[in-house]
């Protein structure tokens, strides 16, 4: 038998103890929000790393405001020194899921066997990730295959919500930093026949329309804040949006319709209210909005500020009693890894080597951790690569499919091999 061969075969030998993995850490509802169950979910990680016999770690994130005793911030590490030169390469995943909502026919935490699926949230989206991370590796060493440098497994909190006690924690304790970390997976839902190098950028931002209460029989003597924000909502439909529609990325965005900017309203709160849901009798002096602003490279962040700044001050130009608030809520500049990186170039060729066919690169409509790596960590080499499909992320009846799982596995040790070899070659020159 190839390396080849006999490391695919191994794959096939652990399948059902990755199986099991993927089901166990379904059963934990980790819910984003409020960041439920992150320390059952890390010690059950914790303790099937350290029976293959990781060194493991705990990282809560001191300090930060959400991390409460309540719904404590905890992160896993696990550590596989080989005691060989070689570099590091650090896979992660995210713990936390979006909850689960309506339309589900199976449990959503029950982590259902049908069909050669697991369902339950969180399969795809991307416990079933973490569990192809661990068992890749594991494969490999079952395989006899001598890895060299060292190998990390990460399990982190709050990616749903930017992911700021998870991994942007780690690299700002240095756990993901350059000049440690050489290389790093993310194992998000991208689909397996494809190698995601990076994502676009987000720009979340709020906006309150500041009117005048006044009885709500008598709105003339009033200025409503609903209205207010209606006109600013409008605007944005009718001039904002065609103008992205006409601008696109070159960057290899999924699905296409994403290689154009965004905009969305994802919230808006307005009005009084009594006994929580009863509106008052009066006209709405206060509305406020949250805003989601995707947008490419090809766009700078102080444009995509301006635009919605102009919009603003023409409606307070135009309209008597217009009175706004505007405050930024998070701004995420997109991230590309080049795809000269050898470690694209390694599991480009591994899905080659799996699925007869070359890898696609593509980038993800929404971001992920990659932002935190390069960003805060500095780690010029990083992509996304998982089992899940992405179509699948935040769906009802989520699940995997469990072939899927088997192949990303084999796609995660090839390339693995792949990576040590090019560093081999470079080595050599």
């Amino acid at each position: 038998m190839t390396t080849e061969d006999q490391v695919l075969a191994a794959v096939d030998g652990v399948l059902g103890e990755a199986v099991e993995l993927c089901r166990e850490l379904v059963r934990v509802p980790t819910l984003n929000p409020p960041g439920a169950e992150y320390r059952p979910c890390a010690e059950l990680l914790g303790a099937w790393l350290r029976r293959l016999g990781y060194d493991v770690v705990y990282v809560a994130a001191e300090g930060l405001q959400e991390h409460t005793a309540e719904h404590p911030r905890v992160n896993v590490v696990g550590t596989l020194d080989f005691g060989r030169p070689g570099p590091t390469v650090h896979f992660n995943g995210h713990i936390d899921v979006v909850p689960p909502g309506g339309g589900w026919t199976r449990p959503p935490f029950g982590a259902v066997i049908e069909g050669g699926r697991i369902y339950g949230r969180g399969t795809a989206d991307m416990k079933a990730g973490i569990a192809a991370m661990v068992y890749a590796v594991e494969a490999l060493r079952r395989a006899g295959y001598p890895i060299p440098g060292r190998i990390e497994q990460s399990g982190t909190v709050d990616e749903e919500s930017g992911g700021f006690a998870g991994v942007a924690y780690l690299c700002r304790r240095g756990l993901i930093r350059a000049g440690r970390t050489d290389y790093v997976v993310i194992t998000e839902p991208l689909d397996p026949d494809r190698v995601c190098i990076g994502h676009r950028g987000v720009y979340w931002f709020e906006v309150t329309a500041r009117g005048r209460v006044a009885h709500g029989s008598m709105p003339h003597l009033g200025v409503n804040a609903i209205e207010l924000m209606s006109l600013f909502i409008d605007r944005l439909r009718r001039e904002l949006k065609p103008r992205l529609e006409r601008r696109e990325t070159a960057l290899p965005v999924v699905p296409e319709v994403a290689r154009r900017p965004s905009m969305n309203v994802n919230g808006i709160v307005g009005g009084q209210t009594q006994k929580e849901t009863l509106p008052t009798p009066c006209v709405a002096d206060s509305c406020r909005a949250v805003f989601d602003r995707r947008f490419i490279p090809e766009e700078s962040v102080a444009e995509v500020r301006r635009e919605v700044e102009e919009i603003l001050l023409e409606i307070k130009a135009e309209v008597k009693g217009f009175d706004y608030e505007w405050r930024d809520l998070m701004v995420v500049e997109p991230v590309v890894t080049e795809g000269s990186s050898p470690l694209v170039q390694a599991f480009a060729r591994a899905v080659k080597q799996v699925y007869g066919y070359e890898g696609a690169l593509v980038a993800s409509p929404g971001t992920y951790d990659h932002k935190h790596v390069r960003r805060l960590g500095g780690v010029e080499h990083c992509i996304a690569y998982g089992p899940g499909r992405l179509e699948l992320a935040h769906q009802p009846d989520e699940y995997i499919e469990i072939e899927d799982l088997r192949r990303a596995m084999g796609v995660m040790a090839l390339g693995l091999i792949n990576l040590w070899e090019q560093e081999r070659g470079q080595d050599a020159l």
